[in-house]
């Protein structure tokens, strides 16, 4: 208001000797600066304080449209979480989805431990976001081992194995005393027990949270659909592949390569008793786990989020290998024509995962503070 007075004032007398004027105008430009308000307080005003976020669903993939049509690993939670409020997260590969009733951020990170880490980086470091307390749980389809579980089941994973970080020479070029031309860097021969510590071989989340997750939802009340019947007959050798789906815990490994058949299996079995040490073998597999795994690590050491505080929930939409009486690339190939447990899988994804998210929610001034199971 006295700004614009002045202004008015000095237009008005014209006529004012050139001393007068110049008078005015330095009067004017010191009522401007002292009423102008300070750029810096604007700006922070102007900044929308951070969305807190309790719980992050860690999706792959989706089919098709968000909701409303087959579903893919992001879509039961959208629709049934109602995940309504629309993010732009164009820095990555799908835009993210809020509530900001529960506070839980949906996320699909594309395929792959590339799409993975870069996903995960960018959402960890978007100032957007208050990420200090909040849990992740990855909720994904995976290959399951016949020798542990049936497809449909589910199991929570702290040993994340990296079925890519290797040396490697081709099957028709090994020695003769080797069964597999896969071997760990910085040894001299495949599962060389002079192995160094893992530096990306295998990641191990916090193992008293799974312990935890798996407590709370080991008697969950999975689904059985008639169509997964046909498929577990099959498996006459495997007892666990005849079984209803259950929920377990087991070894975890990541590899691009969809690999399937029995000798990789029992290559991947070792693959991960090696780096766990005896303490697992796998039980799913995927690609994505070590990625994200490396991404919450990293931002966990700027204190963008709590790594503890971290899940891997999988279920078994395929066998890794073929039953009897079947090639292993007739079984690929049938596969690849539509996952048997898909279906069953992303239902009792969900029915477990709930069971998790609904108890840290329901109890959060609780877990805000402490990390269930955390032993670490």
């Amino acid at each position: 208001m006295l700004e614009s007075k002045l202004r008015l004032r000095i237009a008005r007398h014209e006529n004012l000797p050139l001393w007068c004027k110049l008078c005015g105008v330095l009067l004017l430009l010191a009522v401007t600066t002292a009423c102008a308000p300070n750029s810096e307080l604007t700006a922070e005003a102007k900044t929308p304080a951070p969305l807190p976020v309790k719980a992050v669903i860690v999706t792959m993939f989706e089919i098709g449209e968000d909701e409303g049509d087959t579903a893919g690993e992001f879509q039961l939670w959208k629709e049934r979480r109602n995940l309504n409020e629309r993010i732009p997260f164009p820095q990555s590969h799908h835009d993210l989805f809020y509530n900001s009733e529960s506070q839980i951020l949906g996320m699909v990170t594309g395929m792959g431990t590339a799409k993975s880490a870069t996903a995960t980086m960018a959402l960890g470091l978007d100032p957007r976001f208050d990420l200090s307390k909040a849990y992740w749980m990855v909720a994904g389809i995976a290959g399951i081992d016949p020798e542990d579980a049936s497809i449909g089941s589910v199991a929570w994973s702290s040993y994340l194995v990296d079925g890519d970080l290797g040396h490697e020479i081709d099957a028709r070029e090994i020695p003769e005393d080797w069964d597999t031309g896969f071997f760990a860097r910085y040894t001299k021969f495949p599962y060389d027990p002079a192995r160094p510590e893992p530096t990306g071989e295998m990641f191990k989340a916090n193992a008293g949270l799974r312990d935890w997750a798996f407590e709370l939802t080991k008697d969950a009340p999975l689904v059985d659909p008639e169509a997964l019947a046909a498929t577990r007959a099959l498996y006459t050798e495997h007892p666990n592949a005849r079984k209803p789906p259950f929920v377990l815990t087991g070894g975890h490994i990541a590899a691009m390569t969809f690999w399937h058949g029995k000798l990789m299996n029992d290559w991947a079995n070792r693959w991960v008793s090696y780096w766990s040490d005896g303490e697992t073998d796998f039980v799913t597999s995927a690609m994505e786990d070590t990625g994200t795994y490396q991404a919450l690590y990293y931002l966990d050491k700027i204190n963008k989020v709590d790594v503890d505080r971290f899940l891997v929930l999988r279920g078994g939409s395929n066998y890794t290998m073929q039953p009897p009486g079947v090639t292993a690339a007739e079984n690929l190939l049938k596969e690849n024509d539509g996952y048997a447990g898909m279906e069953a899988s992303l239902e009792n994804i969900y029915i477990t995962g709930s069971i998790v998210i609904d108890e840290l929610l329901s109890n959060w001034d609780q877990y805000a503070k402490t990390v269930p199971g955390n032993s670490r």
